[in-house]
């Protein structure tokens, strides 16, 4: 496929996934509007049609709980996916909006970095700028109290975001997971025969019946605690630190900040620097001596590490330039893009190399585009313009080589896995082809 071709189909992709006041995040499979998909491709939307990019938001705020939480998905009126708004029955968790049918968890925090990117695009565009600050000013204090909510679970001795799903972390079944989820016991047999996603994709992309089981009983002992905070740091069976959310945390401050100085809102400006840099320290303090991050078992008091793409969280945040360097190189190593199976030179959810890999199996082993561009996108922040021009030119390869804007990919094959027409993925291929620093580059 064209790359021109390639952008018409993207922008397709989004009219076709277009609820009106939210974004679903794949046609079948996502009927609903998840938190850091729909963060990401309101960027998309901000090329074409600004205040439906603040409409995207202006659905997640109102779906923000008055813990500060943004929860991971907000439900829409469409049936067909499982687990529903009754399996999670928050409808009784006193902080969540009357009205809005929500998941009992959060997601990586992106949002304040892609709202960062629609103000910005607003400007450049000259589309609807006063709208888009005015929605940005008002948006700050829900940001702040977001971060706050996700800062006030750094208190593990790791000082990483605790979450307490799989699910909250973006990489569902990744096998950082493994050893806290292995320490579940599970006492009885949750029905999954209402999982559609089987009935869309086949059973050897998507985690197991066995994981299944692990993640319901979560949902179950999440609403057993009333979905309060403290009584779930008591009960729950998965309290994980999660170096990859820690990772974006810092860089959404660091942009929550940027917008609050652009925005002449002073008193959002120092927390939220402090935040980031806190964050950015417990990033470089969780690397090993493989160069790798780490996670941490809060539960069984233990570090974890693994090679998987969230080992590379301090590339996401920025840190010591010597760790990052190294962390660069290993990126671009034999284990990893340099890896000589692979079709195109991308990171992969898990080293190629790893014993835990597996190429066709969600976040085991398949290429994420939306993980092609949020390196990229990191990489220019940081000025490593060579990284992002890489990982952009092999990105629009893989897509232009599908043209179905899969969810993942197999990384020797290029063959589209999951869902296919998800909305973050023609948000990536949107970016790179639309956005002047990315067309300037090329």
């Amino acid at each position: 496929m064209k790359l021109s071709d390639l952008g018409t189909g993207a922008r397709a992709i989004l009219k076709l996934n277009d609820l009106g006041h939210m974004e679903q995040a794949g046609l079948g499979l996502y009927p609903h509007q998840w938190s850091w998909d729909s963060a990401f491709v309101s960027i998309a939307w901000a090329y074409d049609d600004v205040p439906r990019a603040l409409d995207e938001f202006r659905t997640m705020l109102h779906g923000q709980w008055a813990t500060g939480m943004f929860p991971q998905i907000i439900f829409s009126d469409q049936p067909g996916y499982f687990p529903g708004p009754d399996v999670w029955g928050t409808d009784a968790a006193v902080a969540k909006p009357a009205g809005v049918r929500t998941s009992a968890i959060g997601q990586p925090p992106v949002h304040a970095t892609c709202l960062w990117r629609v103000l910005q695009t607003a400007r450049s565009r000259g589309d609807s700028v006063d709208q888009a600050e005015a929605f940005c000013r008002a948006a700050l204090p829900h940001l702040k109290a977001w971060h706050d909510w996700l800062d006030g679970w750094r208190s593990n001795p790791a000082g990483l975001v605790e979450i307490h799903h799989g699910w909250a972390s973006g990489m569902d079944n990744s096998p950082r997971f493994d050893p806290a989820y292995n320490a579940i016991e599970v006492p009885i047999e949750f029905d999954l025969t209402q999982r559609f996603d089987l009935d869309l994709v086949d059973e050897s992309e998507r985690p197991s019946a066995e994981e299944y089981q692990r993640y319901i009983w979560l949902v179950r002992q999440l609403a057993q605690a009333n979905f309060d905070d403290q009584a779930i740091r008591q009960t729950l069976d998965f309290r994980f630190g999660d170096v990859f959310s820690t990772a974006v945390l810092a860089l959404a401050s660091d942009d929550l900040a940027a917008m609050a100085v652009d925005l002449g809102q002073p008193e959002y400006v120092q927390a939220a620097q402090e935040m980031a840099a806190s964050c950015r320290a417990s990033v470089a303090a969780a690397v090993d001596q493989t160069g790798l991050c780490r996670d941490y078992d809060v539960r069984a008091g233990r570090w974890l590490s693994s090679e998987t793409i969230a080992g590379f969280a301090l590339m996401i945040c920025g840190g010591p330039a010597d760790l990052v360097a190294r962390q660069r190189e290993i990126l671009l190593g034999e284990r990893w893009m340099g890896h000589p199976s692979l079709k195109y030179p991308l990171p992969t959810s898990v080293s190629p190399a790893s014993p835990n890999y597996r190429p066709r199996a969600y976040w085991r082993g398949p290429i994420w585009p939306i993980m092609n561009w949020y390196f990229a996108h990191t990489a220019r922040l940081r000025g490593d313009i060579d990284l992002a021009s890489r990982l952009r030119d092999a990105g629009l390869a893989l897509l232009a080589d599908d043209g179905k804007f899969s969810e993942y990919y197999q990384p020797a094959t290029g063959e589209p896995l999951g869902s296919k027409n998800m909305s973050w993925t023609a948000m990536t291929a949107i970016d790179w082809l639309t956005a002047e620093q990315w067309v300037g580059a090329k």
